[in-house]
């Protein structure tokens, strides 16, 4: 099963405060034994939500919203895409994580929905644009 790892932001991170050379350092080990245990499939940081925008929907016509954004624990400063067992084996993995932002913080770990989960309402037809769009993907990179 594939899950996603997501840092919560903190004051700093959304402050665009970059973490100090220790930070990275920890991370890249981190980082390094989820690849070699083959469970890290990516992960990523994200710039402040002061560099971002949100396109709401409702109403008519969407609305664009630039950042920054109010509520910073409901926010995103980063994220893993995990190879998995089980949720369990996700909750283990980040439990060995350094912690984020070196002041306290909180990985949500959340499953991604495969083709399976999607049951009868998931044709062939849309089975098969989902491959062509994943094979299109993984060229883009």
């Amino acid at each position: 099963m594939r899950v996603m790892a997501i840092v919560k932001a903190s004051t700093d991170s959304e402050a665009g405060a970059m973490p100090k050379e220790e930070m990275l350092a920890a991370m890249g080990q981190f980082n390094e034994e989820l690849a070699k245990a083959g469970v890290m499939v990516g992960g990523e940081g994200l710039h402040p939500s002061s560099k971002g925008a949100r396109v709401s929907f409702g109403d008519g016509e969407p609305r664009v919203t630039d950042g920054p954004f109010a509520e910073t624990k409901e926010l995103i400063a980063g994220f893993w895409i995990l190879q998995v067992d089980s949720l369990e084996d996700a909750v283990e993995w980040m439990k060995k994580c350094p912690d984020p932002h070196d002041e306290g913080g909180e990985i949500e770990i959340r499953q991604i929905f495969e083709a399976e989960d999607f049951g009868e309402e998931f044709t062939p037809e849309l089975r098969e644009q989902e491959d062509r769009i994943r094979a299109q993907s993984e060229q883009n990179l």
